[in-house]
């Protein structure tokens, strides 16, 4: 007979997950703007769950730096400031670069198709940016993620999840501005040139250019 007490963990918890991934897509779509408070009654109420599993899920968002806990004042949407954010460009930077160096010695000639095919899927997204910006994004960081799936080191990929959680907090705006979207797509076109002449050195310096840029186009 199963133990009551273990289904009893297992509901919640998911609860609560489902619960935060929700408010992160809030927050990423700008519905809860940086500096927003957070109406933990008016939310549990249009959720219609109680406020503990929100209040749970607060906390895995203030884990991840999206949410900061004011001490009788409540929960925030994060403000990133600009050496916030440039501090976290470095360190994606860095992370990137040396992925990206690993794919360029390391990808199958599949592995190599694939980041082909998404750089395919962003080139048609730039042709129509009026209408396919939000699509563009996506698939921006579906290569991102790509490139460091086939570098395969879990641990640099959860510290480059954590710090793109923070960056999506700015991102939109720095590629809505004038030009950047292009300009991206641009490095990303030098980027997978690199790659698939298979050199590492040069793959990691387009990985900085891409970033340098960027946070120039965010701050």
């Amino acid at each position: 007979m199963p133990d009551a007490r273990s289904d009893a963990t297992i509901i919640p918890r998911a609860l609560y997950e489902e619960v935060a991934e929700r408010l992160r897509q809030r927050i990423f779509s700008r519905e809860l703007e940086p500096g927003s408070w957070i109406d933990e009654l008016k939310i549990a109420d249009e959720l219609g769950i109680s406020r503990t599993p929100l209040r749970e899920a607060l906390k895995v968002l203030a884990a991840e730096g999206l949410i900061t806990m004011k001490v009788r004042r409540g929960a925030y949407v994060t403000e990133v400031s600009d050496k916030d954010l440039s501090d976290v460009y470095h360190l994606l930077s860095l992370l990137e670069s040396d992925a990206v160096a690993v794919v360029a010695q390391r990808a199958s000639e599949e592995q190599l198709q694939q980041l082909q095919a998404l750089h395919a899927e962003l080139e048609a997204a730039a042709r129509d940016p009026e209408r396919q910006r939000a699509r563009f994004f996506e698939l921006n960081e579906r290569f991102h993620m790509a490139v460091l799936d086939i570098a395969d080191n879990r641990w640099r990929d959860q510290m480059v999840s954590d710090l793109r959680k923070v960056m999506k907090l700015n991102r939109h705006n720095s590629l809505f501005k004038t030009g950047r979207l292009q300009e991206s797509l641009q490095e990303h076109s030098a980027l997978m040139k690199a790659l698939l002449a298979r050199n590492p050195e040069l793959a990691a310096q387009r990985m900085r250019e891409h970033f340098r840029n960027g946070l120039e186009a965010a701050i």
